[in-house]
Parts: C-alpha cells; structure tokens; sequence
C-alpha cells in the first residue's frame, strides 16, 4: 500500500507549480495596486453627511417635556478620506446635548437650541484638519409644562369598512380615555385624541391592534399608544311597524290614513338589532305638504330612525287618508 503525502505538502506542491506561481504574482500586485489606489482614494477629500443623536439633558422633574427635539441632526464634514473614517465609523462626535437648565424659556414654556450652540460643540469634537460645512436642522427646539394635564377619551381616524355584507358594530379603545399634557391654550382646545389614519377594510373577524395616536405639536400623550379592538357584524335586513303620524296639522283637524301603520325596513348588524326599538322611527305625513300637493293619496315619509341602521325604506309609498274636523 502507497504512501498518500498529507495536506500540507499537497499546498506546498501547489504553489510551487509554474502556473501557480504566476498566479500568486499576478495576486500580489493586483492587491498592491488596489492597495495603492485606495490609499491615493482616502488622501482625496470628500464631504460626508453623519447623523448625531441629540439628547435633552438636565430636565427638572417637576416638568412634562410636552414636545421633544428631533432625535438626530444631520451634519456634513469635508476632509480627506483618512480624517472622515472616525466620523463615520467611530461616533466621534456622540451624542448632542442640550441643557434643560441654559436653554428653557419658563414664561413661554418652549426652549430651542441656536445654530452657533450646536455648531460651538459639534467643532470642539471634530478635529483639526475637519471643516464643518452644514447642519440640519439649523435649530433644536422643544416645549414643556409643570404638569397641567387633562384627560380625553380616543376616536378613531381614517378608513375603516368591514366586507362585504358586514357593519362595523363597535370600536374598543384599551385604555378609551388618556391624558394630555400641554399649555393651558392648547389644552382648552383638545376635546379628544385620534389615532393615526388608518386604512383598515375587508374584515370579518374582529380585529385588534396596537395603534399609535396622532402627533400633536406640543401636546404629551400618556399612553402614545392605546389597543384598539374592531367589532364587525354582519348585516340582516328586518323591519317595524311604525304608525303614521301627522305633522303641522292645524288646531281641531285630525289626518286619518289607511293604513294606519306602515311597514318599515332596514339594513342592521346582527348584534346592533336586539337594542333597536320601534320606538326609534318615525313615519309621518306633512299637512304643509298636502296643501300645497293636492291629491286623493299621501306620501309618507321615514323623518326619524336609529343611526346605526342604513338602506331605510317604507313599504309602500302612498296612501289613502281623510281629513277630519274635531
């Protein structure tokens, strides 16, 4: 049985062959010439764009921070390649702050940072060599109260439309009410939160979701987001009978119509049917109208019904009826 050479001397044999050592010479100096030309690349100066995160610092905890400053700025810094690699990959230049304490305006309960703030420490970060060519935005500015809240319940905002055959029968909010922080003026403005538009169709099943509420410039929510539960049901057509009333009839006359009663239908969820009432609906007939209209028959007319049914409609359009005298 022959001896089989082991794994080291088979590399060996390998790169000692002619072609594999042409090979290894032509690798070598397609890495020094990349070499060369990456070092030539990073002594050219360029302009970067960094984001800096930007923190407000020193906040006494008597007050609400009602409105945060933007969480990042975008500064942009021109030097060579070499010089901008600890920018980019190093986070030299941390975090911005801004003091509570130097900056907040306790009559006018806003703040905001200049321009040549934030320019004084971004420089006194960056190096010799660098220059600073931008920043956006060109100002940090945030609000605050000492606390004035009130609560307000949540609505919903923007498209919601069950499928086909269905009808939205409930919308739950967990929690349904939240408080809000912010200036008096504002405060005695907001009588309620929205979401977030929503653009939710096509359901059946009940759905439920984490929304985030609507943002509103110097106004805290507590919670910024609330579980919302949709409730659909599906549509079943029933009806009433409802008695036909007169209305504006003038002292001492009666209207009489034939029939007396007039069935109504209409389009409701399911669910929603068990609280609807007859009560709720209303079918009555104009004097004004048959004055003015003279005929042998009249039009009644659905002028009343609950707000949670559609497709309302009275069986028959018109009937007899006869004008007594009292």
């Amino acid at each position: 049985m022959g001896h089989r050479p082991g794994i080291t001397a088979t590399f060996r044999n390998f790169l000692l062959g002619n072609s594999n050592k042409q090979f290894l010479v032509f690798l070598f100096f397609l890495l020094l010439s990349g070499a060369f030309w990456l070092f030539n690349a990073l002594n050219d100066t360029y302009e970067v764009e960094v984001s800096v995160p930007v923190r407000l610092v020193k906040v006494p905890r008597n007050v609400v921070v009602t409105a945060d400053p933007t969480d990042t700025v975008k500064v942009t810094v021109r030097d060579s390649g070499f010089a901008l690699l600890p920018y980019l990959y190093g986070h030299r230049f941390g975090t911005l702050t801004i003091d509570f304490s130097i900056y907040a305006n306790r009559e006018t309960e806003t703040g905001y940072m200049p321009l040549a703030d934030m320019q004084k420490q971004l420089l006194a970060r960056m190096m010799s060599s660098s220059k600073l060519t931008s920043i956006k935005p060109t100002a940090l500015g945030f609000s605050f109260n000492y606390g004035l809240s009130k609560s307000v319940p949540v609505r919903v905002a923007g498209t919601i439309r069950p499928a086909k055959s269905y009808s939205l029968s409930m919308v739950k909010f967990s929690p349904d009410r939240i408080t809000i922080y912010a200036s008096k003026r504002l405060l005695d403005s907001i009588s309620y939160i929205s979401t977030e538009a929503l653009n939710i169709t096509n359901f059946s099943d009940t759905v439920s979701r984490t929304i985030t509420l609507k943002k509103i410039h110097g106004v805290k929510c507590v919670p910024a987001k609330v579980h919302m539960t949709l409730y659909p049901d599906i549509l079943t057509e029933e009806s009433f009978d409802i008695p036909i009333k007169a209305i504006n009839m003038p002292q001492g006359k009666v209207l009489r119509t034939f029939p007396s009663h007039m069935k109504v239908h209409f389009v409701v969820g399911a669910k929603l049917f068990r609280s609807v009432r007859p009560e709720q609906f209303s079918v009555t007939v104009d004097y004004n109208e048959l004055m003015a209209h003279p005929s042998d028959k009249c039009t009644p007319t659905v002028s009343a019904y609950p707000h949670n049914v559609s497709s309302v409609k009275i069986e028959n359009t018109q009937v007899d009826y006869l004008i007594e005298q009292q």
